[in-house]
């Protein structure tokens, strides 16, 4: 090669270079463009949990109870901090802790006085005696499902709903995922069906939080005993809590649960003061051999928490 080919060459190279630059800065465009695109094909929805973090809980780690649950999770209900946990993210079978969920969405449709009808008679082992044909105020039937524990009182809510008791249930479904409850489904709305009903103590923990903000949730699952009439004013039926930690102060619910194969369940709510003043949290035990002994355990725990203040 002579050198005016040489020469030739080294322009042509050089007269390359802003081509390639703008090949590659084009590419980039292109891509930028495109992940533009993309994104906003999504919508930015704002979190259904409400969060608090003008303080933040924090338990003594020398503090740590030694507890029979195989499921444990303590979660400070106004920030969701978890301050405590044992195998928090561990599927179990809710029981009747599946009762929570039912109770919100029931909330969700019914108003307060709306009538549903039974359209069965009680099962003979049902802790409250319905009656087929018996008219019952929305009300009174959670007032039965979730202070004594009425099954019927669960599938008379779920079998007014439009639709039966399976589209009640993709309702429930459909509340756990927008709650973000990852480890939880149901199969039906009572929660007989231990091997396909799934929830973690996490999950219930953030459930209860979020149950704990309903005024009306709030004021039955907090009610010790209650009578109630139906419509017709013709049959009476006395309920009684079955959660005994309601005796003990502070303590303003939630849910007791348990078959053979889910265990003792225990969901509770408890208020506590602070420098910062009165704290809620949320206390989950699943799988225990004994449920309120676990709970008071955990609680007399609680009495080392701090609170401590975020920085802006």
């Amino acid at each position: 090669m002579n050198g005016s080919q040489k020469s030739r060459r080294n322009k042509f190279s050089l007269a390359l270079v802003p081509l390639l630059l703008f090949v590659v800065l084009a590419i980039l465009f292109s891509l930028d463009v495109i992940a533009k695109l993309q994104v906003n094909k999504y919508e930015i929805l704002p979190s259904p949990l409400e969060y608090s973090v003008k303080e933040y809980p924090a338990l003594d780690i020398n503090s740590f109870p030694s507890l029979s649950a195989k499921g444990v999770t303590v979660m400070d209900r106004n920030s969701k901090v978890v301050i405590f946990s044992k195998n928090p993210d561990l599927r179990f079978a809710p029981a009747s802790t599946t009762k929570i969920m039912t109770a919100l969405v029931g909330i969700d449709y019914y108003k307060e006085d709306d009538i549903l009808l039974v359209n069965k008679d009680s099962q003979r082992d049902d802790v409250v005696d319905f009656k087929r044909g018996e008219r019952v105020r929305f009300v009174d039937m959670l007032y039965a499902m979730m202070l004594p524990s009425s099954n019927d009182a669960a599938s008379v809510i779920a079998d007014n709903y439009p639709g039966g008791e399976k589209a009640f249930v993709e309702k429930m479904n459909e509340k756990a995922y927008f709650l973000s409850l990852k480890n939880t489904h149901y199969e039906e709305p009572v929660g007989l069906l231990d091997t396909k009903n799934y929830t973690s103590t996490r999950d219930l923990a953030l459930l209860a939080s979020n149950a704990m903000g309903n005024e009306l949730f709030a004021r039955v699952v907090g009610t010790r005993d209650k009578l109630i009439e139906d419509a017709d004013k013709t049959n009476l039926h006395v309920l009684r809590n079955l959660n005994r930690l309601l005796d003990l102060g502070g303590i303003n619910g939630i849910k007791t649960g348990y078959t053979e194969e889910a265990g003792q369940i225990l969901v509770t709510s408890k208020t506590l003061e602070s420098s910062q003043g009165p704290q809620s949290l949320i206390l989950v035990v699943m799988q225990s051999e004994d449920r309120f002994y676990d709970t008071e355990v955990l609680l007399r725990s609680l009495e080392k928490i701090n609170y401590l203040s975020i920085h802006p």
